[in-house]
């Protein structure tokens, strides 16, 4: 009878853990929400980068930390009349002009702490710069190129 009682120990250790994993696959009285047909979804297309757009609405930010920088470098729109808003979020007073060719604009009005200005020019195809006129910004880098085309 001795080598009797591991076997049934290990046969009723066997029932209990048996009987335990059957259990944990959930309440099976609780209701099932029904998920509907089947669907695939169509494959989608790989990201991809769209072309700069060219826009007669132009927006350059005078960098927010009060360096004297502009955030944008660069920027691009057609040719003909533009509208350059300077966003300024820093309390150092900066404006916005553009040259080149023939332009020579007055600068935007001098503005800081969380204003915009709107300078409008009109721009034959070429490239200018935008800078700000403020005495000693443009000269220590406060300047971008603007391509009209």
């Amino acid at each position: 009878m001795r080598r009797s009682a591991p076997i049934v120990l290990v046969t009723c250790a066997i029932a209990v853990l048996g009987t335990a994993l059957a259990g944990c696959g959930g309440d099976d009285d609780a209701p099932v929400a029904d998920p509907g047909p089947a669907t695939t979804a169509p494959p989608t297309a790989p990201a991809t980068t769209a072309p700069p757009t060219r826009d007669s609405a132009l927006v350059v930010d005078a960098d927010p930390s009060g360096a004297l920088a502009f955030v944008q470098t660069t920027l691009s729109t057609s040719a003909g009349e533009v509208t350059i808003t300077l966003r300024n979020d820093s309390p150092v007073p900066h404006n916005v002009a553009v040259r080149g060719g023939s332009v020579a604009t007055e600068p935007s009005l001098t503005i800081s702490g969380g204003e915009t200005a709107d300078l409008t020019v009109d721009l034959p195809a070429g490239e200018y710069e935008f800078y700000c006129e403020v005495p000693g910004h443009a000269e220590a880098g406060m300047v971008g190129t603007l391509t009209a085309g």
